[in-house]
């Protein structure tokens, strides 16, 4: 699986294409009666709107330019663009049975007729979605619940078109590790900076799959499986909560799984992004193998496998922690005796079980400044597997100009 940039362009003429289609069923609206033009100006419509707060009124367009049996409308105003209204319902409930919440009903009497075109012909957001989803045979709407309040004037529209309603489904919103609405400083980000920052695609589309939404206990599943086993019945109706650390811990699960041929051409990227270059020997997936259960992306992959490439000089305050005088004496004969040594992890394991005896020391006592000398971590996989992965000679330079 490759991380791809989601979303396209249509171009140009696709829009065009829209455009007119939006258009079109703007005038056909307009001569069946089931739009108007509306010629109020922003000054009428905000004095409207503040007189009715004062009279304790929910503020809402008044039908002032709404054509009605016996009903005499002004001329319109010399010189003004209007705007096209959808001559909406004005009695009985519009509700629908969502997939998510349940039963959702409102009364057409709170819905005012809103405006699906602008003065300069440019269709509106409700409107633009109601001819697409119809145009399209979209069968079902799956969507955040802000858009809710959206759904009534939808539906009122798709049915004054003849056109069928899907069936929606209003997903509740996602909050932050600290439980507030989820924002960027939460990790509301593009998804391609999930890439950036390490995160395996199938880890990510695992983890969104189960924000939300759950398939028994399970929390580890493929695409395939996604596509099996999702319905809209086990779809939560409260707020999921974005938990980094869950993010982190399968991230970390399908690194351990993924084959060392594809971390390392990760890997490798990151190295030319830093100017690194790779030689043959170590062996870059040999590397990987041996760190890939350690880390919980890929940064920390290619940091980890950077320093057998790179001229190490390990910092001055871990040296002094473990490179002390009373180890520099076994360190010296460690040094020595890789000289002849076989040049596998079990033949230098026993060298190094070997040396510590003869010093009187215990494992870590030697094994923490060979670590440091090598890799500048005190932390790394077993000691013998990492001093097998350098060329012989490396491994000795490294020890002795530490020393």
């Amino acid at each position: 699986m490759d991380w791809l940039e989601l979303g396209y362009d249509e171009g140009p003429f696709y829009q065009m294409q829209r455009m007119d289609r939006y258009k079109e069923v703007v005038a056909q609206m307009l001569a069946d009666g089931k739009a108007y033009r509306c010629y109020a100006s922003p000054e009428e419509l905000d004095a409207m709107r503040e007189a009715q707060r004062e009279r304790g009124e929910k503020p809402k367009y008044d039908g002032r330019w709404r054509p009605e049996p016996g009903k005499t409308l002004p001329e319109p105003p010399a010189g003004v663009q209007p705007v096209i209204r959808f001559r909406g319902p004005t009695d009985g409930i519009v509700g629908w049975d969502d997939k998510v919440k349940g039963r959702i009903e409102f009364s057409n009497a709170e819905l005012d007729d809103l405006i699906i075109a602008r003065p300069d012909g440019t269709p509106t957001y409700n409107f633009c979605v109601v001819v697409d989803d119809w145009d399209m045979g979209i069968s079902h709407v799956i969507r955040g619940d802000d858009h809710v309040n959206n759904t009534p004037r939808q539906i009122n529209i798709l049915q004054a078109l003849g056109a069928p309603v899907p069936t929606y489904a209003h997903v509740s919103m996602i909050l932050g590790d600290d439980g507030q609405k989820l924002s960027k400083r939460h990790g509301a980000v593009n998804v391609m900076e999930y890439e950036a920052n390490g995160y395996l695609p199938e880890a990510i589309v695992n983890y969104l799959a189960r924000l939300g939404w759950s398939h028994g206990d399970d929390e580890v599943f493929s695409r395939t499986q996604l596509v099996e086993w999702f319905d809209l019945d086990h779809i939560t109706p409260s707020a999921a909560q974005f938990n980094t650390e869950k993010l982190n811990w399968l991230n970390a699960h399908y690194i351990k799984a993924a084959d060392n041929a594809r971390l390392a051409a990760l890997v490798q990227k990151r190295f030319d992004e830093r100017g690194v270059k790779v030689t043959p020997s170590p062996s870059l997936e040999a590397i990987i193998g041996l760190y890939k259960e350690r880390v919980g992306n890929i940064n920390e992959l290619a940091d980890a496998a950077e320093v057998f490439y790179i001229d190490l000089h390990p910092k001055a305050e871990i040296l002094a922690q473990h490179l002390t005088d009373d180890v520099k004496p076994a360190l010296a004969d460690f040094a020595e005796a890789l000289q002849n040594v076989a040049w596998e992890a079990p033949a230098i394991g026993a060298l190094i079980k070997e040396t510590v005896g003869k010093h009187g020391l215990k494992m870590p006592k030697l094994a923490m400044p060979l670590r440091v000398l090598l890799t500048g971590q005190a932390q790394t996989p077993s000691v013998d597997a990492v001093v097998a992965l350098f060329p012989r000679e490396t491994a000795i330079a490294r020890l002795q100009r530490g020393l």
